[in-house]
């Protein structure tokens, strides 16, 4: 059961990073792409329909993590508190600037909002990234399971690392780049025109970035934590997720050059699946290492609830998540299709 549960974790994570990576993507470049107030309106547009209901899959995610591993929970939102607190006030910005900037038709307020708008998310995106390099990393829990970094401290992973070093930071570009990527490429399959053409340059732009960062990332995860290589010793058909990954990468590639704007965003898609599936298949079965003993790091084992609550809650998880999926579908069925000026 335990593995059960840290697969649907695992998915409820990727859902959340495919769906709301998008929206986080479409905002980090909302000020560069948009140049005009029609363009921007049609940014907002394209996501209006679902992005807080993409946000939702944090909120699930962090409910399911709570229930069936609850000293991962503890220990995280204990440790993390600084990086967590300004993650919820990002989140709130974010949303102002979305729902606030139409308030008034005029050029400063309007302008006021899209800056909070776009800074949070870019924000959000940074330390989303920092929290996955930390993850990957460990940090410091003692026997008891339980930590404090502070925001930096040398710079330098090592035993007593802050939440800022050079590996997290460059986790946090890597995932900049790869979020706008996806965020580009949602909105190239929504809008058209000149905002469609500019975002097609960035996309092009971004892609050697992306694959540069995706390497660097995966050679400085391995000598930071070389651990991270044990599974994929053990088990060889690990391989075939980096191997998607590629694919994704390279579908990014080739479906952008000859405008088969779906499937390029399908690829963007399939690359963050990978990712994330390669990230848990490597850390099975910690969920949080330590970056000093070991044996205090917590895993599946330690951390899961008894046994009853853990095969109980999933007849309830399934129900919910059936209901949830359903409503998904009928959204992005309902709002398919371009935003065009005249609608914005």
């Amino acid at each position: 059961m335990e593995t059960i549960w840290f697969v649907l974790v695992e998915l409820m994570l990727i859902g959340y990073v495919v769906l709301d990576g998008f929206d986080l993507g479409a905002g980090a470049l909302h000020l560069v792409a948009a140049r005009t107030g029609d363009q921007r309106r049609m940014v907002l547009q394209a996501i209006g329909p679902v992005w807080d209901g993409n946000e939702v899959w944090l909120l699930a995610a962090g409910g399911t993590l709570f229930y069936a591993f609850p000293l991962l929970y503890a220990s995280s939102f204990s440790g993390f508190y600084l990086a967590l607190n300004i993650v919820l006030w990002l989140l709130v910005f974010r949303a102002i600037g979305i729902e606030f900037r139409m308030h008034l038709a005029n050029s400063v307020w309007r302008a006021f909002f899209d800056g909070a708008f776009s800074l949070a998310s870019l924000l959000l995106i940074v330390f989303f990234g920092a929290a996955l390099g930390n993850v990957m990393r460990g940090v410091p829990l003692g026997p008891d399971h339980y930590f404090f970094v502070p925001l930096w401290t040398d710079f330098r992973p090592g035993s007593h690392p802050g939440i800022l070093d050079w590996y997290t930071v460059l986790c946090a570009v890597a995932t900049l780049v790869a979020v706008s990527v996806h965020g580009a490429l949602y909105l190239i399959l929504k809008t058209e025109g000149a905002l469609n053409a500019r975002l097609r340059a960035i996309v092009k732009l971004l892609w050697p970035a992306l694959v540069l960062f995706s390497g660097v990332a995966l050679w400085a995860s391995v000598r930071v934590h070389p651990q991270l290589l044990d599974n994929y010793r053990a088990g060889p058909a690990g391989w075939i997720i980096p191997a998607l990954a590629a694919a994704g990468l390279g579908g990014i590639f080739h479906f952008t050059r000859t405008g088969r704007e779906r499937n390029a965003f399908l690829s963007s898609c399939l690359y963050i699946v990978a990712v994330l599936s390669g990230a848990a298949f490597a850390l099975y079965p910690d969920l949080l290492p330590s970056s000093g003993d070991p044996a205090n790091s917590i895993t599946i084992r330690n951390a899961a609830a008894g046994g009853l609550s853990l095969s109980a809650g999933l007849y309830w998880w399934v129900a919910g998540m059936l209901v949830a999926i359903g409503y998904f579908v009928l959204v992005y069925t309902m709002f398919k299709g371009k935003v065009r000026a005249s609608h914005a």
